[in-house]
């Protein structure tokens, strides 16, 4: 393998996401509108339910082999994945039969449609095609565990499929391809001639319909069935005739084309209902702007203001000081709301770049033996806070880019202002402690593993994460306490302790205390350290006589410099902008504040890449190494 597998590491990563968010949100709809509970986005729910079978079942190896370059897979688990594998796929083509039949009532019978597709009946639809399925595939992993295995046990997929595993066997394998070909007609083929059938009736009965607008009203609801199966049968023709007709072609172009076959599907379904389906698209607005109607206004329930709950029919129980009814509502990029379809892109390309990245780092340190020292398990303990605080942050910010959801729940929001501060204070500390592994190396290098050895830093990654938990927690604890009656707007698109202290309508001035002693005791107390640590090693370079060996010393530092600079330099900016720019524009604000949350995670693994030669070596070997994958 060469180093651009780290690039298709990142395009199936992104394309997995896309699948399983995507697959999900439409799950989420379908079942909590009630304006969807209808047969076609049943099965609809269906179709989501199988892509994400699909892409579960082969997420494992796929990630293994291209992010942690682990091609093993035990062959009993082969046989699993196989198996999985086979049956979502033969589900999926059965699931677009019931969509296609689904059509033809609508369209040919529309006055029996709702006595015709029941309830019930979608559900034994849905049973049968699960244990048609399960019951076609079900042999297949036994078939293939009694052949004998004598040839090289490489596979050319990373992930397992049955064509696959007939070829590596050397036995008689004629019993395995009749029942294969047998298994694809009765499946694929049987299929795929009932859904031609369908639309055959279906383009018959719109014919005969006299208005041409209702003839395009009616193809038009069929329009995204059809792209769906245009995009689960198409790859699987294009395989087959790639591999029968073209099996001179590189093997790139084999493996490409079946990567297609397996992730295109799962990808494109939830972008082509929600695009073409105008149902779907009305639902994410309409349940959006249900919630932000809901809660945008919505006080807290103080004592004083718990009469004018309990007679709107907030609060039951005039002796209960709950909060189960408090939500929070976020403000997505003020001025640009217009454009957030187009911003959530970047945004999301920084998260991916963020996530991915550091993952990378992690999987580079502790995969690699060379880099088993005290400086890059530092660096791999910087990258989970940092991987941390993106994951903290990812599910309002993209929540509000993609689908205008602002409104978030109180308890989830202590929570989420609770571990982004949380991370954002272990950074800190880990940066620290990163500035006094350099200042050991450079002061006093000879006793540099005697000071640094495994258990002390066992014992300083899990002090860092002990006192930042430990400082965050009560800020959580305090809030919760505190009565709210004003409008419980923030300005951001995730929870922060300095947005939440304004929403209370009682003094705040134990919980300013409080956040301003974490603030010294963290970003305060270390900046001053890392300070000390570097004026230290500046003091002990000058006294080193040689210039190559200065420039060398200074040069081990330039990473931690660059890391330490990135982190600090948003958060004084952010600070300084918050008490002497105040009647700036909000779009600023929140520009100045996304740079702070975004910029270190994202920069951070670029810097120890780039400026770091035994990372960038350990990153080329996590890709480089050739192992088999069975």
């Amino acid at each position: 393998m060469h180093t651009g597998q780290a690039w298709v590491a990142l395009v199936f990563c992104i394309l997995y996401l896309i699948s399983i968010l995507g697959n999900l949100s439409i799950l989420a709809l379908v079942i909590r509108e009630p304006a969807l509970h209808q047969p076609m986005y049943y099965f609809l729910s269906m179709l989501s339910l199988n892509d994400l079978g699909v892409s579960f079942s082969t997420l494992p190896t796929v990630l293994a082999t291209f992010c942690f370059n682990d091609r093993h897979v035990g062959f009993d688990a082969c046989l699993v994945q196989m198996f999985f594998i086979h049956t979502f796929s033969f589900m999926e083509s059965g699931i677009l039969l019931a969509m296609s039949f689904d059509r033809f009532v609508a369209i040919c019978d529309p006055l029996h449609y709702a006595t015709v597709l029941t309830h019930s009946r979608i559900l034994t639809i849905g049973l049968g095609i699960l244990t048609k399925s399960f019951t076609t595939l079900f042999p297949f992993p036994f078939l293939v565990k009694r052949l004998p295995f004598c040839k090289g046990n490489v596979l050319h997929h990373s992930y397992c499929l049955h064509p696959d595993l007939m070829k590596v066997a050397c036995g008689d394998i004629h019993v395995n391809n009749i029942y294969g070909l047998f298994v694809i007609v009765f499946t694929y083929g049987v299929d795929s001639v009932f859904i031609l059938l369908s639309y055959a009736l279906i383009l018959r009965a719109v014919l005969a319909i006299a208005s041409q607008e209702q003839r395009l009203k009616a193809l038009n609801t069929c329009m995204s069935h059809i792209c769906a199966v245009l995009a689960f049968y198409v790859p699987i023709i294009a395989v087959s005739m790639i591999h029968r007709f073209w099996k001179s072609a590189p093997p790139v172009v084999h493996v490409m084309m079946s990567n297609v076959y397996l992730f295109v599907p799962p990808m494109l379904n939830p972008i082509i209902y929600s695009v073409k389906t105008r149902e779907i698209r009305r639902a994410f607005k309409v349940r959006a702007q249900a919630e932000d109607n809901r809660w945008e206004l919505r006080p807290a329930f103080s004592r004083g203001w718990r009469k004018q709950a309990s007679a709107v029919g907030g609060m039951g129980d005039e002796g209960n000081e709950s909060l189960d009814f408090l939500s929070v509502f976020l403000t997505g990029i003020q001025g640009l709301e217009a454009q957030h379809n187009w911003l959530s892109v970047p945004f999301f390309i920084m998260y991916v770049v963020a996530i991915m990245g550091n993952s990378l780092i992690m999987a580079a340190v502790w995969g690699d033996s060379a880099l088993h020292e005290p400086m890059y398990l530092l660096l791999s303990m910087l990258a989970v806070s940092e991987v941390g605080v993106s994951v903290s942050t990812l599910p309002t910010v993209m929540g509000i880019l993609w689908f205008d959801a602002r409104r978030v729940d109180f308890d989830g929001c202590l929570a989420q202002m609770f571990f982004i501060h949380t991370f954002s204070g272990m950074e800190s500390g880990v940066l620290l402690a990163m500035s006094y592994d350099r200042f050991v190396a450079i002061y006093n290098p000879l006793c540099y593993t005697a000071v640094l050895t495994l258990p002390r830093i066992i014992s300083m990654g899990l002090g860092i994460t002990l006192k930042s938990v430990a400082l965050m927690a009560p800020l959580p604890v305090l809030l919760r306490q505190l009565p709210y009656c004003h409008i419980n707007i923030l300005s951001h698109s995730y929870c922060l302790h300095s947005d939440l202290i304004q929403l209370p309508c009682a003094d705040t001035k134990l919980n300013s205390i409080l956040g301003l002693a974490i603030v010294l005791a963290t970003f305060g107390l270390d900046s001053l350290l890392i300070v000390v640590s570097y004026v230290l090693i500046l003091y002990t370079v000058l006294g080193i006589a040689s210039g190559e060996g200065r420039r060398k010393a200074l040069n081990t530092c330039v990473s931690h410099i660059c890391a330490v600079l990135v982190y600090y330099v948003p958060m004084i900016g952010v600070s300084v902008m918050h008490r002497a720019a105040k009647r700036a524009s909000p779009l600023v604000h929140t520009i100045m504040s996304s740079i702070y949350l975004f910029v270190p995670p994202v920069l951070n693994p670029i810097i120890y890449s780039v400026k770091t030669r035994p990372v960038r070596q350990g990153i080329v070997t996590l890709f480089c190494c050739k192992k088999e994958l069975i």
